[in-house]
């Protein structure tokens, strides 16, 4: 087994809003014991096979800009957070990202060329604002499958301008199947992966669903030499969180606290104490906390529900 005795990354995934961000929007992630923050600038196209990506527009929220996003930084790093920055697209009516294919060759090589002025563009804030970690891609199995030769010069490209630490959102299906972790310095993986069938799923019914899971991740970590990181992880709450927790759509609506609490704490449970894996960020906290979450929301959220107190307990303990 392969041992890397790094400080745990606790982080939360910090969703842009219209607002720049103060004390006031900071102090409640400071409560969970959180030490990082994930920043997510978005770039959209209109759908899965249109070749341009559009980012930093006044018609994008604020958090979403390159000044928005060095206005969070330093908010957040003024209140001892670390960073990674996590830049994203966004596909017109939430297309899946992993599903982006375009239908030739000079619609790839115009796809590629937007893709990469976007993702250097960020790189060279992610340097200029000492960032922690940068991410360079999320869930785009299609892209990875298609065009891996790019990836390896973006790869290059983006180490020219960026000298933190770098790593790669892959889904929870698909990480096997990136090639080039052997060029990052975490193999990263957004962990959806379904762990119970159950409508409140157990504690002990999710951890034994985490086994196969988990030998094949530490193996992977293994034949890389890498830590793991989960680039997102976490369950909304409702019934069934654990079944398919990739899932955000409208279909599962009645909410269900002790399923969050049960499949999160699993998680934890089953990977904070490996040496091997470098931590997380849960997935999504929201900068206006008193109207975020609560008894009635059944997302991901954590704010203002039980699980929080289970995310505290954890990120307290193993720092």
């Amino acid at each position: 087994m392969t041992t890397f005795h790094t400080a745990k990354v606790n982080g939360v995934s910090f969703v842009s809003s219209r607002d720049s961000i103060s004390e006031k929007h900071v102090q409640p992630i400071l409560s969970t014991q959180a030490n990082y923050t994930a920043i997510m600038p978005f770039g959209f196209i209109s759908d899965l096979e249109h070749p341009e990506l559009h980012y930093d527009s006044d018609r994008q929220w604020f958090g979403e800009t390159r000044q928005g996003v060095r206005q969070y930084i330093s908010a957040l790093k003024k209140s001892g957070f670390n960073i990674m920055l996590k830049p994203q697209i966004w596909v017109f009516h939430g297309s899946y990202t992993g599903h982006i294919e375009m239908k030739n060759e000079p619609a790839w090589q115009e796809f590629e060329k937007t893709y990469k002025a976007f993702i250097l563009d960020f790189a060279m804030l992610a340097e200029e604002m000492q960032v922690s970690i940068f991410c360079i891609g999320t869930e785009l199995e299609k892209f990875v499958q298609h065009r891996p030769d790019y990836w390896f010069e973006l790869i290059s490209a983006v180490k020219s301008v960026y000298t933190g630490k770098l790593t790669y959102a892959a889904n929870w299906d698909e990480y096997t199947r990136t090639p080039f972790w052997s060029q990052l310095d975490y193999i990263g993986i957004d962990a959806y992966f379904p762990v119970s069938n159950m409508q409140t799923p157990t504690v002990e019914d999710c951890l034994i669903g985490w086994k196969a899971y988990h030998k094949a991740i530490e193996k992977h970590s293994e034949t890389y030499n890498k830590p793991v990181l989960f680039t997102e992880f976490g369950y909304r709450s409702v019934d069934f969180s654990a079944k398919e927790p990739w899932k955000s759509d409208r279909s599962m609506t009645a909410t269900n606290m002790q399923a969050q609490v049960n499949a999160t704490e699993a998680l934890f449970e089953t990977f904070w104490q490996e040496d091997w894996f470098v931590g997380g960020f849960l997935w999504k906290w929201f900068h206006d906390y008193e109207n975020s979450g609560g008894a009635n929301n059944n997302q991901f959220t954590p704010q203002n529900k039980p699980v929080e107190a289970v995310i505290k307990s954890y990120y307290k303990t193993f720092k």
